[in-house]
């Protein structure tokens, strides 16, 4: 009898245990790197253990995340820009891969906190400073030279994400007055990757979240300027499903605002 008892408890403690696996669901995430990983996968563990569910995040990009979301390949994108812009950067990215997207009017939202972009340059360069005007002139390509706003006598080496990217979306808009960037410059595809451009050349400059940054730094290093600032958002089309309503209250409850600070 005791047998008995003790394989009907195990096998209701497996049924249970199959029970919460199959309620637990993972939320994919298309979108940008820096909500990547500013909260998104710093916090997952967190989030998994508050709800039983697991995020899975493409760090696309916002541009790309945005096209997904619209596609119906997910049912969240993450954006580190305002909608107006984030929208923009969904049509450059469907450009780009010679793709016509129809933007929905439905699109929501949901602020989760708020970046900063600092603009980074090699740790050698002695330039601590500089005024949107000279930020926008290195960019578009006006100075050529660092020595030109008081640095070395060394060539300016711009360094930005590619296209759909909301951080240079973002720089381009309020540094630059939304000019080109200078013909030439080096694109890449990662926060993280313009970081290690410019911690290699030492006349290099790019522009990167700030939070991004404070995470591996490498040998580069923030130059003072004025506040550039941008929300960090998860968008949804309508009202959010129940798992990605759970991913929003997570990161906007104090537990999940600890991975901002």
């Amino acid at each position: 009898m005791k047998k008995q008892c003790v394989k009907t408890l195990c096998l209701s403690a497996c049924m249970l245990l199959l029970s919460s696996l199959a309620m637990a669901s993972t939320i994919k995430v298309w979108g940008s790197t820096t909500c990547q990983k500013r909260f998104l996968e710093p916090g997952n563990a967190a989030f998994k253990a508050a709800t039983g569910d697991n995020i899975k995040v493409l760090g696309v990009g916002t541009g790309k995340g945005m096209m997904a979301l619209i596609e119906g390949k997910s049912v969240v994108a993450a954006a580190s820009s305002p909608l107006e812009s984030a929208i923009k950067s969904a049509k450059k990215a469907a450009k780009k891969a010679g793709k016509e997207i129809s933007i929905p009017d439905n699109l929501i939202f949901h602020e989760i906190a708020k970046d900063v972009i600092v603009p980074i340059v090699n740790k050698d360069n002695p330039v601590s400073a500089l005024s949107f005007a000279q930020l926008a002139k290195l960019n578009t390509g006006e100075v050529t030279n660092w020595k030109e706003v008081g640095g070395p006598d060394l060539p300016v080496k711009v360094v930005t994400s590619h296209a759909g990217s909301a951080t240079r979306a973002v720089f381009q808009k309020k540094v630059m007055k939304k000019a080109d960037y200078v013909a030439g410059a080096t694109i890449v595809k990662s926060t993280r990757l313009e970081i290690q451009h410019v911690s290699k050349d030492k006349g290099a400059i790019g522009a990167v979240s700030e939070g991004f940054y404070k995470l591996n730094p490498l040998n580069s290093k923030i130059v003072k300027t004025e506040d550039i600032s941008r929300p960090l958002a998860l968008i949804t089309i309508g009202e959010p499903t129940p798992e990605v309503q759970k991913l929003i209250d997570f990161f906007r409850s104090p537990a999940g605002q600890k991975f901002f600070k």
